[in-house]
């Protein structure tokens, strides 16, 4: 009788030591938080802020979900990660174009999806004029998802677990489009750039510098390309005309939204954060390399009515002047805007 109690005394022993031990490692662990809530240091105020929205673990989850899952488009085969791999910051690697349902083909590139939260329009054009709205751009467009939002929710409800993920977040009732979209908004949002090389460098951080090379590539880069990719997004939202073609018939950009002609042939600037890793380049990803497009900047740009007056040189044909050695410090520079953080951050990835 003694030695059992004595046993059950020892259990008792070990069990203590073991919660103890938890607690104490629990108390150590750094708490999980929801990715790109706190806007950078060297970061403007963002446009869609988190109150708009406001971040949950369950909420973002939810969204991530959301955004992997094949069965938003008709066939059940595409999903927005489809086409946007978070190893090339959200782009689609060595696609001009996707590859959408039935194998079809898009007719723009895939851009890269970051630093969403300070954006106040989307796509190559602008036709989206909202985060939360984005995505229906893609799940019914007929070459990409080709699906219906009134489909999407059908599928969603008749789902085993959506609808008790959706009523942990939103409450009980069916999953409405109101709660989808913001549900996949919050992984959109959540996917902040903001930790390349560059950035801790603007950030005074300890031990970030940059070479010398990359330095005289910062300072052509402001000097020659700043007033498009302006600021530490490195893009000033604005919509121009690059010298792509001389005619636009394929793809009026801008103009396929407004219908105004003095918009043909204009498109959106894009963030040149990550590009070393987002080739192919342009709305239509003619050029496969960073070099292509220095050269055409430098020599390849054609005249057309709607040209973006910056690049009109007197006394020769458009462009920015660009020495081989100035492109050789640019290329410097711009890897120096790869997040690898970004790119591994495991709470973007892909949860099966």
């Amino acid at each position: 009788m003694l030695r059992a109690v004595l046993a059950w005394l020892a259990l008792l022993g070990l069990a203590g030591l073991g919660l103890t031990s938890c607690t104490s490692e629990a108390e150590v662990a750094p708490a999980w938080q929801v990715p790109g809530t706190t806007v950078p240091a060297n970061f403007p105020v963002p446009v869609y802020g988190t109150e708009q929205n406001p971040p949950t673990r369950e909420a973002f989850e939810l969204g991530r979900t959301l955004f992997y899952d094949p069965r938003l488009s008709r066939t059940g085969d595409i999903s927005c990660g489809s086409c946007h791999q978070q190893f090339v910051a959200f782009a689609h690697q060595d696609h001009r174009v996707s590859h959408g349902v039935d194998n079809l083909l898009g007719t723009r590139n895939a851009p890269a999806l970051q630093n969403l939260r300070w954006r106040r329009e989307f796509l190559w054009d602008g036709g989206a004029k909202h985060l939360e709205t984005m995505p229906l751009a893609p799940i019914t467009n007929p070459v990409e998802m080709d699906e219906t939002l009134p489909n999407v929710l059908r599928k969603l409800n008749a789902d085993a677990r959506y609808p008790q993920q959706f009523a942990r977040v939103y409450g009980p009732g069916p999953i409405t489009s109101q709660q989808f979209l913001k549900a996949l908004a919050q992984f959109t949002a959540s996917l902040t750039s903001s930790n390349s090389r560059y950035d801790r460098y603007a950030r005074h951080e300890a031990g970030a510098e940059l070479s010398a090379g990359e330095l005289r590539g910062l300072a052509v880069l402001r000097q020659r390309c700043g007033s498009c990719h302006a600021g530490e997004l490195f893009t000033d939202e604005t919509y121009r005309n690059n010298g792509l073609d001389r005619t636009f018939a394929a793809d009026s950009g801008r103009a396929h939204i407004t219908g105004r002609p003095q918009d043909v042939g204009r498109f959106k600037v894009p963030s040149l954060r990550n590009v070393a890793l987002t080739p192919p380049y342009m709305h239509d990803g003619r050029f496969k390399t960073l070099q292509e497009v220095l050269d055409h900047y430098s020599q390849g740009m054609m005249e057309s009515a709607t040209l973006d007056q910056q690049f009109r040189r007197s006394g020769s044909g458009p462009g920015i002047s660009l020495t081989d050695d100035e492109k050789t410090d640019l290329l410097a520079f711009l890897q120096t805007l790869t997040d690898t953080e970004f790119i591994q951050d495991q709470r973007l990835a892909e949860h099966r």
